[in-house]
């Protein structure tokens, strides 16, 4: 799926959109009012960009899955956030112009609500991330496991 949406420039691309879309959603946008990390979107798209098949990049510089709930962890998120949250993911992959191939836009919104979910589930105040969870890896049918090691 990462050669297909047109590998890291897409996914940058997807990020970019996306986090623009979460700034001017009124309730999401409270998540950066303290302010965010400039790396944000690159780290975003890097992350999803290894999800459905690229290299492991945000893995390695940031520590994987575990790292990225944490970050959002113990936010007490708000009842309607995943709703929106996977709206403006579904309209950033239109305004970044990924492929309209049914089956890939299928995907990607099983994935987005996937996540969502998992960060939901961490969001309660006081909520801890186990550590070394695998990193979810997505394909055309949905999660897949990594390849084994050589």
């Amino acid at each position: 799926m990462y050669e297909f949406a047109g590998g890291d420039a897409a996914f940058l691309a997807l990020a970019e959109a996306h986090h623009q879309r979460c700034l001017d959603e009124p309730e999401l946008s409270h998540a950066f009012s303290h302010g965010f990390n400039p790396d944000h979107v690159k780290n975003l798209a890097a992350y999803w960009a290894e999800v459905f098949g690229g290299p492991p990049a945000y893995s390695e510089r940031h520590g994987g899955h575990s790292a990225m709930l944490t970050l959002h962890a113990g936010t007490g998120m708000a009842e309607d956030w995943a709703e929106r949250f996977c709206a403006c993911f579904l309209q950033a992959v239109d305004d970044a112009r990924l492929p309209g191939d049914s089956e890939f836009r299928r995907s990607l919104r099983e994935y987005i609500e996937f996540a969502v979910q998992d960060i939901v589930t961490y969001s309660p105040p006081g909520s801890r991330v186990p550590a070394a969870l695998a990193m979810p890896l997505w394909s055309w049918d949905g999660p897949s496991e990594p390849d084994p090691a050589p």
